[in-house]
């Protein structure tokens, strides 16, 4: 089976500082795989690279998408191509109405004009799923939003789109348990057999709603570590410093 994702020997640099030294990753149609790691560790770095974020230079390897290389692609390709991006921080664009927003990005991506009842009926369907009061179709795009309305925004995008990857970026970041509960439950909804998903984190919690098949440690802008649910324990009750000295890593 041919992999929806596949990372091989990746070393890549900001700034002419090297950040990811030698990331090596499959991931296959259907999978969810969680990446933990310290602050500081490249995790945010690989979801930006992997998009094709202009600041990153590839000094060597390869990322494939379906078994071809998208190194040479631009990111409102790889988006096209069935790559989603779930932002830790997602940016607030006043003046833009959430409907206004959904529809031009599903036109990008579809390639066509969404007809109106079929959209409104899509947009409708994917706020219910995540407790999104009916008043967030007057609001502009993540402005005024709280923390956990971004991310819930974030995650219907994702329900929307219906991308063959998406990466999470620290979605749990900030999420109370409430909104944690209801972004985790939105998360599933969107998994199936033909979509995969890149979750990156910090902390365990969200693990216990999106259960993982596989969890690599990354740390020093490498994979130090596989395992899967069971290691993200061991992590939450042992924390990193134990596998950064089996690495090599200086704490």
């Amino acid at each position: 089976m041919v992999p929806v994702l596949e990372i091989r020997d990746l070393h890549a640099s900001i700034a002419d500082k090297e950040i990811l030294k030698g990331v090596s990753l499959k991931i296959a149609p259907g999978e969810v795989h969680a990446v933990m790691g310290p602050n500081g560790s490249g995790k945010s770095t690989l979801s930006n690279v992997i998009l094709g974020h202009p600041n990153y230079e590839i000094q060597s390897g390869d990322i494939l998408l379906d078994g071809q290389s998208i190194l040479n692609l631009p990111t409102d390709e790889r988006a096209r191509r069935g790559v989603f991006l779930c932002f830790q921080y997602p940016t607030s664009l006043p003046g833009i109405t959430v409907p206004n927003f959904f529809r031009t990005i599903l036109k990008s991506v579809r390639g066509k004009e969404v007809p109106m009842k079929e959209f409104k009926a899509e947009l409708k369907e994917g706020m219910k799923l995540l407790e999104m009061p009916e008043t967030f179709l007057k609001r502009y795009v993540n402005d005024g939003f709280s923390g956990g309305e971004k991310k819930r925004n974030e995650i219907l995008q994702m329900a929307l789109l219906k991308p063959k990857l998406s990466i999470l970026d620290e979605t749990d970041s900030g999420l109370d348990i409430d909104a944690l509960r209801i972004v985790s439950e939105g998360i599933n909804r969107c998994k199936s057999n033909d979509r995969s998903i890149l979750l990156i984190t910090h902390y365990q919690r969200m693990l216990n709603y999106v259960v993982p098949d596989f969890v690599h440690v990354f740390a020093d802008g490498r994979i130090i570590k596989t395992g899967n649910k069971e290691l993200a324990l061991e992590l939450e009750s042992k924390g990193y410093d134990w596998l950064l000295e089996q690495a090599g890593i200086k704490i």
